[in-house]
């Protein structure tokens, strides 16, 4: 990790935590070595945080729009088959489901630039998938 580089805090403790920072300072265990002690990170909400390398993971928003297809995929998968059973069930309720699914699925498409195909929804989402 490098000076600017962003990151995500492993098990974030609180809202600020689950934000992406950036790197602001890094303090190394001794001068001329790689070996980090500690990170600085700058929130969103401009507060600053030390954490351990191991507290953090470095992660770019590429890295987050993966994240984000794979879940809103995820997301779908579970709707579909709320769907089905909600299509026996009662009509409100399938039809409350059915406009959830289009929201997800339309979001998706216009936020983050990618069509989900419904015959991915059985598999689990890559990587692949999302930048298809």
């Amino acid at each position: 990790m490098d000076l600017n580089d962003t990151a995500r805090v492993r098990q974030p403790r609180d809202g600020i935590e689950y934000r992406l920072a950036t790197i602001t300072d890094i303090t190394y265990s001794t001068p001329h070595t790689t070996h980090i002690r500690q990170l600085e990170l700058r929130f969103p909400s401009g507060e600053h945080r030390t954490y351990t390398p191991a507290e953090v993971v470095a992660c770019t928003r590429t890295d987050d729009h993966a994240a984000l297809v794979a879940a809103f995929t995820d997301a779908c998968r579970s709707l579909r088959d709320a769907c089905r059973i909600a299509h026996d069930y009662d009509e409100g309720t399938n039809t409350d489901v059915i406009g959830l699914l289009l929201a997800i699925h339309t979001t998706v498409a216009t936020r983050l630039g990618v069509n989900l195909d419904p015959a991915h929804f059985d598999a689990p989402a890559t990587i692949e998938q999302a930048n298809s």
